[in-house]
């Protein structure tokens, strides 16, 4: 269980990053890069193989394909009905207006006009309409620096929501001190130094090449996700309870498509690889907007879910000694071990390192 010790965070050097192009990309205080320097490595045609042999991602279903409890959740999470907000540009007199306005522009616009219409903030449902909400937290455009990575870069999803910390007691969050550490150590239970378990991200993009890269993107981050929680659930030896039941989701959309996600793991004895299994794709635009408000209620049932997967998370940490320790097996990693490796990085990077070093 060695793995699961914290790690400490590897503050950048200051200044600029250089891509392969020559352009200098700032590293700003806050951990976030622009969106294009940001989406610069899901851009590569080895990525999707990668996360594959790496981190045991793939972007596809498992042959065994997702349990029917999880089928029915994919059932429910569509069909509950939710009254949408009013006054929006998703209202039927601007509707078609708004759309035509949105054509061809970037994504910053995007995320401006529709995103929370879509992917809908759990902080403002916590705030006006639903304070079971309370014990989710959202990030927008932050990095999870404080997440134990796969790769580089780490992600920074547009949007994302996860736990707080105070949706645990405090004898639970004592208990996973040891794997929880503190805002400049990594973990695989954390994103964000105030977010756990992340159960949702969302990822805007423009352009015809633009929703693979948000389908990559929100891959990247569910392999956190999911194997935080599958990790957690092995400490109890309940890893079992897992298997083809999807736990987590992402929205990938533009200004008029929208595909919606589910990942789920495969165990197998002391293994298990992570797949994603598509809920639904549609255009919000098609048949007069009949689906505008498909995605939003969507989001609030996960929402609703996620309070399942609380009670499961708190149920698990429960059933840990009061003691509980993790076994050190071996001395936590180094500041250098955190360092990415030539077997850490994307294939074809790799590759080109190491004939350059010929």
């Amino acid at each position: 269980m060695s793995h699961l010790f914290t790690r400490k965070i590897i503050t950048p050097s200051r200044g600029r990053k250089r891509l392969k192009s020559g352009h200098a990309v700032p590293n700003n205080q806050d951990g976030r890069r622009p969106s294009e320097a940001k989406s610069i490595a899901y851009r590569d045609a080895n990525y999707e193989e990668w996360l594959q042999v790496h981190a045991g991602f793939y972007m596809i279903e498992h042959a065994l394909r997702i349990s029917e409890k999880s089928e029915n959740l994919c059932n429910k999470l569509l069909e509950t009905k939710h009254m949408p907000p009013t006054r929006t540009i998703f209202s039927d007199e601007t509707f078609e207006e708004a759309c035509q306005r949105l054509q061809g522009k970037n994504e910053a616009r995007i995320v401006q006009d529709i995103a929370r219409l879509l992917v809908p903030s759990a902080d403002a449902l916590a705030t006006f309409s639903d304070t079971r909400f309370e014990v989710l937290v959202e990030s927008v455009d932050e990095g999870w620096s404080n997440s134990i990575q796969v790769t580089n870069p780490r992600p920074q999803p547009d949007y994302a929501v996860g736990f707080r910390e105070t949706a645990f007691t405090p004898e639970q969050l004592k208990k996973l001190k040891p794997a929880l550490g503190h805002p400049l150590y990594q973990s695989h239970f954390m994103a964000t130094y105030y977010m756990c378990f992340p159960f949702l991200t969302s990822e805007a993009k423009c352009g015809t090449a633009g929703l693979g890269l948000a389908d990559r993107q929100n891959a990247h981050s569910m392999t956190l996700a999911v194997r935080g929680i599958v990790e957690l659930f092995k400490l109890a030896k309940r890893e079992n309870e897992l298997n083809r039941e999807i736990l987590t989701f992402s929205v990938s959309h533009d200004d008029r498509a929208v595909m919606l996600y589910g990942y789920y793991p495969i165990i197998n004895e002391s293994q298990f690889t992570i797949h994603r299994h598509l809920i639904r794709s549609f255009d919000i635009q098609d048949l007069d907007g009949k689906e505008k408000w498909t995605a939003y209620g969507f989001t609030i049932e996960v929402y609703n879910e996620s309070l399942n997967l609380l009670d499961k998370l708190r149920s698990v940490i429960d059933e840990l000694p009061p003691d509980f320790t993790l076994e050190q097996t071996q001395p936590a990693p180094s500041d250098e071990d955190s360092q990415p490796s030539a077997s850490d990085e994307l294939p074809e990077r790799a590759s080109k390192k190491r004939k350059v070093a010929e």
